[in-house]
């Protein structure tokens, strides 16, 4: 053993594997990071002074003299107001061309809030995009995924959601993003001038694939540093959790785990889980609200990252293109938010649930309209009326390129009424009809 800038390094090992390696050091700890012949590795077993260390681009080509060098810590995040605006990579290091961040050093993947001090979630976190905040209304320290196919342009919506989000911090973590990716959140955000509020943790598709399992805990230790110590409200946006999944998978093929349903490995859900329960309404205001991408196989919801991730989140937004108007919208249908309720004419307005149930019921009327127009069958004046809201609804309401603050999306939604509809086609009460029902109209 020798010693170069005060690192350990060892230069024997006694067993070799296909994804770890193991030798004989002292003063290890737990989930502490090494390099092995160069490649990074991270302690999974300790055993007195036996060590097990995981490499995690595999161990082909590794002699059994190959230099093991500890750097004497788990992975850690410095935390300090400096995060704001940068850019780093999977090991919290500035990819930005900035300067290191001074700060507290904080363990990265430690446990969640406790229970106790949760409170329900009761603030609502508008989006400006009417397919949520109408229909699936956002609320701080909620937990919901995007469902969306890999040709979706999921990455765009998550820019306009950090853009347009009323909270105080976004924290990105980007998993497995393309360079061309990579550049537009950094070019939107910068010519947004948003950058004050945003942190971004990036890997990208030419770095190592595990590297990504790192991203989501870099990304909530800072979203913990405002929330719990700044009283903030967060925000998390990661994409694109399929990757960290498929990540999970190639560590447990090299560790010859047995894999369970979908060839993912049998921890799926306590991981995901381990990261999507990090939401949370604290007490004194701050708050750590996730949205994540999983991107799905050919629509396929039954996979196990998608089922996995539904029985943890609550609800979903499903992002479709819309082939009659061409535009890509957040599917009513396939869509859900499990706590609207606690925001929905509380925080908004009185009409709000009236008006979301009758736009989605009317959608569906279009829906069976078309059905019976592909059956060859005649449509009535009432279906046809239909087929043209559903139109002016998608493109008005449901877009994700609609960007209105909710008072607007309800008053939008009550126009598209009064142009196709008489007043009791839209099954909404009286007194509502009354109050909104715009001026001149049947």
């Amino acid at each position: 053993m020798s010693s170069r800038a005060f690192q350990r390094i060892y230069t024997e090992l006694e067993a070799i594997t296909k994804a770890t390696v193991t030798l004989r050091a002292q003063g290890v700890s737990n989930d502490e990071l090494a390099t092995v012949d160069g490649r990074l590795a991270q302690v999974v077993k300790i055993k007195g002074d036996l060590v097990t260390l995981q490499i995690f681009s595999g161990t082909e080509g590794i002699p059994t003299n190959a230099d093991v060098l500890f750097f004497g810590k788990a992975p850690s995040l410095n935390v300090s107001e400096s995060l704001s605006g940068r850019f780093f990579n999977a090991y919290g290091e500035p990819i930005d061309g900035g300067p290191a961040v001074e700060g507290e050093a904080r363990q990265i993947g430690g446990p969640s809030v406790n229970p106790y001090k949760r409170r329900q979630p009761s603030e609502l976190i508008p989006t400006g995009i009417a397919g949520i905040d109408l229909n699936n209304t956002l609320v701080s320290g909620q937990k919901i995924p995007f469902f969306a196919d890999p040709d979706q342009p999921y990455n765009q919506v998550m820019a306009q959601v950090a853009l347009r989000a009323d909270v105080d911090k976004i924290i990105l973590g980007g998993m497995g993003l393309s360079n061309d990716d990579y550049l537009y959140f950094r070019h939107e955000f910068e010519s947004a001038g948003a950058l004050d509020k945003i942190i971004s943790f990036v890997n990208t598709t030419d770095q190592p694939p595990v590297e990504r399992l790192l991203i989501p805990d870099m990304a909530l230790t800072a979203a913990e540093y405002f929330a719990v110590d700044k009283n903030e409200k967060v925000l998390v946006l990661l994409t694109d959790m399929t990757l960290y999944a498929d990540a999970l998978s190639i560590v447990s093929n090299r560790m010859d785990q047995i894999p369970s349903k979908d060839s993912m490995p049998g921890s799926l859900y306590s991981d995901l889980a381990k990261i999507y329960e990090k939401a949370v309404q604290l007490p004194d205001g701050g708050s750590i609200t996730i949205i994540a991408v999983t991107t799905l196989n050919d629509g396929d919801i039954t996979h196990a990252i998608p089922d996995n991730t539904g029985y943890i989140t609550e609800g979903q937004l499903f992002l479709r293109a819309d082939t009659d108007t061409g535009k890509t919208i957040i599917d009513p249908f396939r869509s859900l938010s499990r706590l609207k309720q606690l925001v929905q004419g509380k925080k908004t307005r009185e009409d709000h649930s009236q008006v979301m149930n009758a736009s989605v019921r009317l959608y569906a009327d279009a829906q069976n309209a078309k059905t019976k127009l592909e059956n060859g069958f005649d449509l009535s004046d009432y279906d046809k009326r239909c087929l043209e809201y559903a139109k002016d609804y998608a493109v008005n309401i449901l877009s994700i390129d609609v960007n209105i603050s909710i008072e607007e999306m309800l008053n939008t939604a009550w126009s598209l009424f009064a142009k196709h509809f008489d007043r009791t086609e839209t099954g909404i009460k009286e007194a509502l009809v009354e109050k909104y029902w715009p001026d001149g109209s049947k």
